[in-house]
């Protein structure tokens, strides 16, 4: 049996109430994130019990290789909420996904975003920007274009995980 894990973010941005734009994205499972889930599952290793929600403003290609120390894209930190939004999901069959309690994010400047991820673990997994935490980076999708926000635009974000039998 091989297992196959599937993720995606959808983000939308709202503008005074109106949506603005909508992407719907696959990302990546990196080697850290595969790591972790293994560790934890299998081998009695430490849970992460909170995830956190970033977005980047970097033009930044998704590997494997990506870590929370090194994620190698940039981190935006231009929204108004004090850290970075929580991961709050819920499990039903084989799928994780934070949609009923989407993480929020109040721009507070003009910038560009070009993706997102998934943080947690370490020490300070809540700090916007932070790397240095000893923290595990999951996933990470970079946008099909980049998006432009402004000022007092909404960021929602939702992220869903699938797990399956590849059938092979």
């Amino acid at each position: 049996m091989k297992v196959k894990f599937k993720g995606g973010f959808i983000v939308e941005c709202y503008r005074k109430g109106e949506l603005l734009w909508r992407e719907d994205v696959h990302n990546i499972i990196t080697n850290q994130g595969l790591t972790h889930i293994l560790s934890t599952e299998l081998a009695g290793g430490t849970a992460i019990t909170t995830w956190y929600c970033t977005l980047v403003e970097s033009n930044t290609t998704a590997t494997a290789a990506m870590t929370y120390a090194v994620p190698v894209y940039t981190e935006s930190t231009a929204y108004d909420e004090a850290t970075r939004p929580a991961y709050t999901e819920t499990v039903t069959d084989q799928s994780c996904t934070n949609s009923a309690s989407k993480a929020e994010f109040t721009i507070n400047a003009t910038k560009t975003m070009y993706g997102a991820s998934l943080v947690g673990g370490g020490s300070a997994a809540t700090t916007k920007g932070n790397t240095a935490g000893g923290g595990t980076l999951l996933c990470y999708a970079k946008f099909s274009a980049s998006r432009a926000v402004v000022d007092d635009d909404i960021l929602q974000l939702t992220y869903t995980i699938t797990a399956a039998d590849d059938g092979a």
